[in-house]
């Protein structure tokens, strides 16, 4: 009887990690042919500018059989592939991205089709200095218009490939009565003063102050809906919001889709620590919407679309018949802190004169630069394909499209880091149909960079992803509240707001 000696743990374990070390670094191929041709990369990181502290930027060569990556730094390089897939374990990206800080990693690729291989010219990953704030947040949702079931608002450690649920739809919803979340919103870049909406079931605004989590009912008789798109004060307890009656209408033809308007918008402030709600504006012939405070606080930008109805056929009716009408200039209002008042609106930006329509105004952190989406018309271009990001300065006046970061779909939602170095936003250019989020290096000249997708562990994930990402927004720490302590707050009665009414200066 023949016997089989039991090869030892720790020397099945060395083999283990010897065959893996062989896998994260193959040899590269000992006879190639070389091509002046450079093979497109998926996602596509070819000359791209990315933070020092930035997950391992993973990619695929979808049309080759087998590929091989050789990066190399100052002072050292690595070899990568597995099948048509790049992965770079994350320990040995960051030594590679931290040795390269204000240089360039060069990327020199071979790829096999059909047996052969062959060596392609070598592309630059260039590592900026500036870090990027390591935590973002996002609601993914399917591409859905009028259903929906399972939404949740995720938050992603930039650093490597955590994702985590801050809060799920599914945790109250039941078979009879669901519920919609969307709009989450940080003060400073902190998570400890946050907010976010929830509709239908158990419906209300979720207030996070000072760590603790409430639900609170902002809608009042004085306004016309509860709070819709926020703003937190960068050190207040205050939040403006815009309150909107919002409607949707689907095109037959146009690659548009669907229109999502507002029949009507004003703009309010909530007092979180008294809880009381009050008017900013409130014109009839306009449509105020999207409010963003400068870095210290003392102006709120916002948009805001002036428009008269036609009292002849019903409101609705009339708004969807002149929907492309319906375009957005960019306003703001001085704020007295010691009597939460407001001046009168002042133009900033006058997007029809051009014939176009701005949205989103966000101001950098140092105060300069305001960016922003533009479209042709209305105030949700995520789903207008001809709408871009634009930015002003606002020390000169100067208007331009960002167009190293824009693509021939719609770019809508964006947010700019702390250090104001790095765009964050959705974009729909992989497909047309699911917003994606990318980055964007914008440079101490005021000149952005080659946007790049945000970074999967899987190099093919967004292939299979089927949800779409909206309102990106970025963190300086994670959200600490688990999602079943938001579900218990969700549960409970909310609080009523009260409204206080605006004295007139």
């Amino acid at each position: 009887m023949c016997h089989k000696r039991a090869i030892p743990y720790y020397i099945y374990i060395c083999v283990l990690m010897a065959f893996a070390s062989c896998n994260s670094h193959p040899a590269l191929p000992e006879t190639y042919s070389e091509t002046a041709h450079r093979t497109a990369i998926y996602p596509d990181y070819t000359d791209v500018t990315i933070p020092c502290n930035i997950a391992p930027l993973n990619f695929m060569v979808e049309e080759a059989e087998e590929c091989v990556a050789e990066i190399k730094w100052n002072g050292g390089s690595a070899t990568y592939g597995d099948g048509n897939k790049v992965q770079i374990p994350t320990d040995e990206w960051q030594t590679m991205t931290d040795k390269s800080k204000g240089g360039s990693l060069s990327v020199e690729l071979y790829t096999r089709k059909q047996g052969e291989w062959l060596k392609h010219p070598a592309f630059s990953i260039h590592v900026a200095q500036e870090e990027i704030d390591p935590y973002i947040s996002y609601r993914v949702i399917s591409p859905s218009y009028i259903a929906y079931e399972m939404l949740s608002i995720n938050q992603r450690n930039l650093t490597d490939f955590d994702e985590t649920v801050i809060y799920n739809n599914m945790l109250v919803s039941d078979e009879v009565v669901g519920q919609c979340i969307n709009c989450h919103s940080y003060q400073n870049y902190g998570t400890d003063n946050m907010q976010f909406h929830m509709r239908q079931g158990h419906g209300g605004t979720m207030i996070v102050s000072d760590g603790t989590p409430r639900k609170v009912n902002l809608k009042t008789p004085e306004t016309i809906s509860a709070g819709v798109y926020p703003a937190w004060h960068p050190t207040m307890k205050l939040i403006a919001y815009s309150t909107n009656k919002t409607g949707q209408s689907f095109h037959t033809k146009n690659p548009g889709k669907i229109e999502v308007f507002d029949s009507a918008s004003d703009l309010i402030l909530y007092d979180v620590e008294k809880n009381e709600v009050s008017t900013i504006s409130a014109e009839p012939d306009e449509m105020e919407i999207y409010p963003w405070w400068s870095p210290d606080g003392r102006t709120l930008y916002y948009a805001s679309a002036h428009f008269v109805y036609n009292d002849s056929v019903p409101l609705d009716a009339d708004i969807i018949a002149r929907y492309f009408e319906i375009k957005y200039n960019i306003y703001r209002r001085t704020f007295n802190p010691e009597e939460l008042t407001f001046s009168a609106a002042e133009l900033v930006y006058d997007a029809t004169a051009t014939g176009q329509s701005a949205t989103l105004p966000r101001i950098s952190p140092c105060g300069r630069y305001l960016l922003f989406t533009q479209g042709e018309h209305g105030c949700f271009h995520i789903w207008h394909p001809e709408a871009d990001l634009y930015l002003m300065d606002l020390t000169n006046g100067e208007v331009r499209s960002l167009t190293k970061a824009n693509s021939n779909c719609a770019e809508s939602y964006h947010s700019w880091s702390s250090n104001g170095r790095w765009i964050l936003f959705s974009s729909r250019r992989d497909d047309s149909n699911y917003t994606r989020l990318y980055i964007a290096y914008f440079d101490a000249q005021g000149k952005e960079h080659k946007a790049f997708a945000v970074p999967q562990e899987d190099p093919a994930f967004y292939h299979h992803y089927l949800r779409s990402y909206n309102v990106p927004e970025f963190m300086n720490e994670p959200v600490s509240i688990s999602p079943q302590e938001f579900a218990a707050a969700a549960k409970k009665e909310a609080v009523q707001a009260t409204y206080k009414k605006t004295v007139e200066k």
